[in-house]
């Protein structure tokens, strides 16, 4: 039987060494390891038909067989979540046009809807490579912040560029009406077959000063599909970051 729809498999790249928090995938959060708040979220989402663990590390994957979650282990020596995420996808064998969403490992308060959200767009367009979540800015302290990646976006919600820096600049400051400004928010789909040939591609230039992957795919010209989400998510960075999750939950249980 032949097979004519697109399915959707979420990775989880997670690696234990961490320069600011070793281990990061195993800290503990309301009792639970945070990988297993990751996955149990994922594992909710309708659309998904597979939640896999990517990881170079056994004792994650030993956590997460512990909690009945799949994972793949994966070499080492990766530079990017991307191409973590490329060597999961062979090994598990997934079919050049289904869509592989690529959920961090280090969110686990992700919104369920942003899933669908980031993954849609590919099941609905199967020309499109790739697509990435974006979202309002609120706190204008984050405009400033180079952790917060902005980004700007043509009329059909193509991304233009991605920074560091606040774009766009507001070059008289004095104008009483000031830019709206977009963060990128961690989560991306890609057709399986392009994110081997995106893994494959040199660095790019913009790249190698930015330090944001997803320049590369537009330098060299594929287009990545914007989707603006009402729904921000809590990344952990750091310990103190456990913290502020905890309290989440706690307030929200």
């Amino acid at each position: 039987m032949q097979k004519n729809q697109t399915e959707v498999i979420a990775i989880i790249p997670a690696r234990y060494q961490s320069n600011r928090f070793p281990g990061k995938p195993l800290a503990l959060i309301a009792g639970k390891p945070m990988i297993q708040h990751v996955v149990e979220r994922a594992m909710k989402v309708k659309l998904l038909s597979r939640v896999v663990v990517a990881t170079d590390d056994q004792r994650i994957g030993d956590c997460v067989a512990g909690f009945g979650g799949e994972y793949v282990l994966t070499r080492p020596d990766h530079v990017t979540g991307s191409d973590r995420l490329a060597e999961a996808a062979e090994l598990l064998g997934i079919s050049e046009h289904d869509v592989v969403v690529n959920i961090q490992g280090d969110q686990p308060l992700f919104p369920e809807e942003v899933i669908e959200q980031v993954a849609m767009p590919l099941v609905e367009d199967p020309a499109l490579p790739m697509s990435t979540l974006i979202y309002k800015i609120v706190r204008p302290e984050e405009i400033t912040d180079p952790n917060h990646v902005k980004t700007v976006f043509d009329r059909d919600y193509n991304a233009l560029y991605f920074s560091r820096a606040p774009v766009p600049f507001q070059r008289n400051p004095e104008d009483a009406e000031t830019p709206t400004y977009y963060k990128h928010l961690g989560f991306y789909a890609y057709r399986k077959g392009f994110l081997l040939s995106f893994v494959a591609l040199p660095e790019g230039e913009w790249e190698r000063f930015e330090k944001l992957e997803q320049l590369r795919a537009l330098e060299y010209g594929y287009k990545i599909r914007v989707v603006l989400t009402e729904y921000d998510s809590i990344e952990v960075d750091t310990p103190e970051d456990l913290v502020r999750v905890e309290e989440y939950l706690k307030n929200n249980s």
